[in-house]
């Protein structure tokens, strides 16, 4: 008997251990370069496993000893989050049938690092669904990033929220005087405010004008919704202008996005 309980801790650890390990390799593969055949291998062996991990929880613990208040409070908060999917999905739906000019693909949040929040997340779908990189995220709320790498099961978001040097956006302003373009250049943690500089000192700029990706560059397509424009900062010089755009898109709060595949023709 002694031996039997003995075999089985042995195992349950060797189980951990492996779990563990696939998760460390999941998140240390962050960083912009090219990944190797072997840790694409694993990344997507380690996406089926985040996305069974992350299936909704609806059933509490079944102990008599339980508190009956703490476990009200819990399941009132997995309703509450569980409704929030269930919106979040439906809008992925609901936007399927005003995209009518792209091939769309809905997809399911299964990871994001603590460590790189604003930066990226994975989804749970890849290049057996056709995805490939590049290829731009949105959600009902507007533009959220482009898959920087692809796996066969998953691919992972660096969002526009990631201060990155080589992760510009080209943007279009509408203003009262006709459109102007700029760059969305970086991310105001602080007062969750995405970035756009170079602006023309001369163009008037409003607070609530709005942004959009301007097409140009070939990156993200023309008029994809970004936000609307609440700073207005001019340089020390004065030659240009430093702008501060709400968004609609809560990016603490991102379960389901629509990737945008290719125009259909």
């Amino acid at each position: 008997m002694y031996r039997k309980n003995k075999k089985k801790k042995k195992i349950i650890i060797i189980i951990i251990i492996v779990f563990c390990s696939f998760f460390l390799l999941f998140y240390s593969l962050s960083s912009n370069r090219k990944m190797t055949v072997v840790e694409s291998f694993f990344k997507d062996v380690a996406s089926v496993v985040m996305k069974g991990v992350m299936l909704p929880f609806t059933s509490l613990n079944a102990d008599k000893d339980s508190d009956l208040t703490e476990s009200y409070v819990i399941q009132k908060n997995l309703n509450v989050h569980l409704e929030e999917e269930i919106e979040q999905l439906r809008d992925a739906l609901d936007l399927n049938q005003t995209l009518t000019g792209y091939d769309v693909v809905n997809a399911t949040v299964i990871n994001r690092n603590k460590s790189y929040w604003y930066q990226t997340l994975t989804i749970d779908k890849g290049k057996k669904d056709g995805l490939k990189k590049n290829m731009v995220a949105i959600t009902k709320d507007g533009l959220i990033g482009k898959i920087q790498k692809v796996t066969n099961y998953s691919s992972e978001i660096k969002l526009i929220t990631a201060n990155d040097i080589n992760n510009k956006v080209s943007v279009s302003i509408a203003t009262t005087s006709g459109e102007t373009t700029a760059i969305l250049s970086g991310y105001d943690k602080d007062n969750n405010l995405v970035l756009i500089s170079g602006v023309d000192s001369l163009v008037e700029i409003k607070v609530g004008d709005v942004v959009t990706t301007s097409g140009l560059g070939g990156m993200f397509p023309r008029g994809i919704y970004i936000g609307e424009v609440e700073t207005i900062t001019n340089d020390k010089y004065g030659l240009s202008k430093t702008l501060g755009v709400r968004m609609n898109q809560n990016f603490n709060n991102i379960h389901y996005v629509t990737i945008l595949k290719e125009e259909t023709k």
